[in-house]
């Protein structure tokens, strides 16, 4: 991606050089699985927290590089969704992006590092710890930096989402359905922000920003974090009634198709089957 020298977001917190509290043991693992490119961890940040810390006294010049190349994805989205909503005879309100290593204190409690990138409606802010851009490449090797650009977008997505009452709606729906039953609405609504972060890709595309290769390193990491391919590696079997984001074609398919299309004509997740939980409409 073509980002070097090109303007930052002003929307961006960097707390790097902050101590922090750390989550561990089984707890790791937990929300590493259950909230890894999610939408709202709420329901289990702040309750698996051990008391420990560490203060960051420096950071080295790929961290310092890292954070340059987020604030750039960061005001990409501003400037695209901003002229999409226009479109759509909408405003955007632009999102916060925290930046941190370790751990540190959300809208929604207090997050590891271990949680992944994730969006907290409470204070719509994006959570990041960069390091998870060593993980794209190693854990699941999703290397290249328009890897990492598509986990913003996602995330972005479910600032999108917050900002057209669909995060609202969803969330207002725990209580009334199965386990199960929530968990499709979940997974409809994490393919809709793939579906969303490929229209966002499809206009950085329009600004000539995009390089070869860029969109098979998005479409690869989409499918490198699908449930199926998840549960696999981590527990050797697939269990398809605790899917939360979709199996790695639906998420590759999702992305794709916002790619494809560059709007919101087609995006509706959630009667693309034959259950419909949510309404919507733009004018």
């Amino acid at each position: 991606m073509k980002w070097q020298g090109r303007q930052g977001s002003r929307n961006v917190s960097d707390r790097r050089l902050s101590g922090g509290t750390a989550i561990g043991g089984v707890g790791v693992i937990v929300l590493l699985i259950y909230t890894l490119i999610s939408g709202d961890p709420s329901a289990l940040i702040g309750s698996l927290i051990n008391s420990s810390g560490s203060t960051n006294t420096e950071l080295t010049a790929e961290e310092i590089q890292m954070g340059e190349f987020a604030s750039v994805v960061l005001n990409d989205t501003e400037v695209i969704w901003t002229q999409i909503f226009e479109d759509y005879d909408m405003t955007y309100q632009p999102a916060q992006l925290v930046l941190y290593k370790d751990s540190t204190d959300t809208g929604c409690g207090f997050a590891s590092s271990s949680v992944g990138p994730f969006y907290c409606s409470q204070d719509q802010t994006v959570y990041i710890d960069l390091v998870f851009y060593t993980q794209l490449k190693t854990r699941f090797n999703a290397p290249g930096d328009f890897a990492m650009a598509y986990v913003i977008a996602h995330e972005i997505g479910h600032h999108i989402q917050y900002l057209t009452g669909i995060l609202d709606e969803y969330n207002s729906l725990r209580s009334e359905l199965s386990t199960i039953e929530f968990n499709k609405l979940t997974v409809r609504l994490e393919l809709q922000a793939d579906y969303l972060a490929g229209v966002w890709a499809k206009h950085v595309q329009g600004l000539g920003y995009l390089e070869e290769g860029d969109l098979e390193e998005a479409l690869n990491a989409a499918s490198a974090v699908g449930d199926d391919r998840i549960q696999q590696e981590s527990t050797g079997r697939v269990t398809p009634d605790n899917f939360t984001h979709g199996t790695s074609a639906q998420r590759r398919n999702w992305f794709y198709k916002g790619y494809t299309n560059g709007n919101l004509d087609e995006w509706d997740t959630f009667s693309a089957e034959v259950l419909v939980y949510l309404t919507y409409t733009f004018a």
